[in-house]
C-alpha cells in the first residue's frame, strides 16, 4: 500500500508513487477533505509531510477498502471528530519526560498536532 519513506517532505508524484493513486486525485481530495492540506514551497509545488501521507492513507482505505463515498467519508470524520480531539489533544508533557528526542523535535510535533486539531475543527 505505503511503502516506507526516508525523507521529511515529498513532492505530489512522490505521494502518487508510494500510494499507487494519480496526481489528479491527490489534487481532488484536497479540495474535498479540509484535513489534507499540503503546504506549498517557493515554487508553488506541494510538498507533503508524513502526516499529509498519513491522512492519504486513511482517505484511501475509507473510500476504496471500506467502499465509503465522499460524502460518507467527510460525515464519519465529523462524527469521529471528538475522539480524535481527545486523543490529540492528550498532553505532550509526559512523552517529553520520557522521550529521547530533543526539545526542538517535540516542538515541532506539538506544532503539527495543534495545525491538526485545527484542521479537524474546520470540519
Amino acid at each position: 500500500m505505503i511503502k516506507e519513506r526516508k525523507r521529511r517532505y515529498y513532492s505530489i508524484s512522490n505521494v502518487a508513487e508510494m500510494t499507487g493513486l494519480k496526481t489528479h486525485i491527490l489534487r481532488f481530495w484536497e479540495g474535498e477533505f479540509s484535513m489534507l492540506r499540503p503546504r506549498k514551497n517557493r515554487a508553488g509545488n506541494r510538498t507533503y509531510t508524513e502526516r499529509d501521507i498519513k491522512i492519504v492513507g486513511l482517505i484511501k482505505k475509507l473510500l476504496y477498502e471500506e467502499k465509503y463515498t465522499i460524502q460518507g467519508e467527510k460525515k464519519r470524520l465529523k462524527e469521529d471528530r471528538e475522539q480524535i480531539n481527545i486523543q490529540l489533544s492528550l498532553s505532550l508533557d509526559a512523552v517529553s519526560k520520557k522521550s529521547e528526542m530533543g526539545k526542538p523535535e517535540i516542538n515541532e510535533i506539538r506544532s503539527e498536532l495543534l495545525k491538526l486539531i485545527e484542521m479537524v475543527k474546520e470540519l
